[in-house]
């Protein structure tokens, strides 16, 4: 299976509020709102949703081709890909434009505030995935970027035959009904978290049961709550725990997770597996500040999974391959 992921890459601006901030909110004076917030800290950091999941892709042993645009300042970046293994061969660069930069505030109660300019990404409507020779075995992500381009990739996968995971995720207050249920309608999977699920349901006017039953296989994330696949339309339903991990940033936990979802798929694990997967996947990108700061080998992954989870034939057949144990040390 080749794995293309489209989507945005963008530099993150990393923020902490020491605060929360709902005790900032005039809840009668919304409609007027004007805040600001006095931040901690800023770092600038590597990011970008496709970014994101191509980065924890590589370190679980795929080679993802990602599939988007970016500024003239991106150099160091596709560099810095190059070298975890990564294929940016599908990254085209507008020398005109800055790449798409993400400015990520959060509380102490990790709620996020997020801005997003898009530079180099608003060029994402512009390509096409029509020249990879890809096929009914190969799976395509398409996650949050332009939106003109995610409608673009998602019509060019459906006349090619090619399956493809839909994340709307942070795009969803600018997609359209019809877009949103024109993805649906064809898309493999759909991977949203309770808020976003909420707000699709809101938009198109579907109950929540109602989209969860369109793709063959629908994960809904819960945050501390866990997770939830629903495969066959819906009509079967398998909960997932979360990996325990040092709560100190959730930003990217999302696409860590979804990485994971990717990684399990593409090796046809179980359902109950690939989950697990996800979930430590995404607690690794808790424990560090950043979206591409965790790492780990695949000895280290497949023991700390069998710590967490216990054990399973697909990850003891995984550890084995990579040299890993298969028990915890």
């Amino acid at each position: 299976m080749r794995i293309v992921v489209t989507g945005s890459l963008a530099y993150d601006y990393i923020m902490s509020f020491p605060g929360y901030f709902k005790d900032h909110l005039l809840m009668d004076r919304v409609h007027t709102l004007s805040v600001s917030f006095l931040v901690d800290s800023m770092k600038r950091m590597r990011g970008g949703v496709a970014g994101n999941i191509a980065y924890t892709l590589a370190l679980l042993g795929e080679r993802p081709l990602i599939v988007g645009t970016v500024g003239h300042d991106f150099g160091d970046y596709r560099q810095w890909m190059d070298e975890q293994g990564i294929d940016t061969s599908g990254i085209i660069a507008i020398p005109s434009e800055f790449t798409a930069s993400c400015f990520i505030n959060t509380d102490l109660a990790n709620n996020q505030l997020v801005a997003l300019y898009a530079g180099a990404m608003a060029h994402a409507r512009d390509i096409s995935i029509r020249h990879l020779g890809l096929g009914k075995d190969d799976l395509v992500v398409i996650s949050p970027s332009d939106p003109e381009g995610m409608s673009r990739i998602a019509t060019e996968c459906r006349e090619l035959g090619v399956p493809f995971l839909y994340d709307p995720g942070k795009q969803m207050p600018r997609l359209q009904p019809s877009q949103i249920l024109d993805y649906l309608q064809d898309a493999f999977i759909l991977i949203a978290n309770d808020y976003e699920l909420a707000m699709m349901a809101q938009k198109t006017g579907k109950s929540e049961k109602e989209l969860i039953a369109t793709p063959p296989l629908c994960v809904i994330t819960r945050g501390a709550q866990g997770s939830t696949f629903y495969s066959a339309h819906g009509r079967e339903r398998v909960e997932i725990p979360v990996a325990e991990a040092e709560n100190r940033d959730p930003t990217g936990a999302g696409d860590a997770y979804l990485a994971g979802v990717i990684f399990g798929i593409a090796r046809r694990f179980a359902i109950p597996v690939i989950g697990r997967i996800a979930s430590l996947a995404a607690a690794y990108a808790i424990e560090q500040r950043g979206c591409q700061e965790h790492h780990f080998t695949p000895a280290e992954f497949s023991s700390r999974y069998i710590a967490s989870f216990g054990p399973s034939p697909e990850m003891e057949a995984y550890a084995r391959l990579k040299g890993a144990p298969t028990a915890p040390p």
